[in-house]
């Protein structure tokens, strides 16, 4: 079975992105980010971006098509 990766690109059903978070409960998949406004920014967060996640139990992994990852080569 595919145990995923943090950097690993999947698919799962109809959604597919980067694998965000790892743990052995749950990965979640980044679908996409949004920029905040730069009200925001301001007042108090020093993120810029909103990511837009879902959640994959592990029960749920064998569902996962691996793609490819972005991870160096060399570390």
């Amino acid at each position: 079975m595919y145990v995923p990766k943090l950097d690993d690109y999947v698919k799962w059903k109809d959604h597919e992105g980067w694998v965000y978070f790892q743990c052995s409960e749950y990965i979640t998949i980044e679908l996409g980010t949004k920029l905040k406004d730069k009200e925001q920014i301001v007042n108090g967060t020093y993120h810029r971006k909103d990511h837009i996640l879902l959640v994959c139990p592990h029960w749920l992994w064998n569902e996962l098509e691996y793609i490819k990852h972005r991870r160096n080569k060399v570390l």
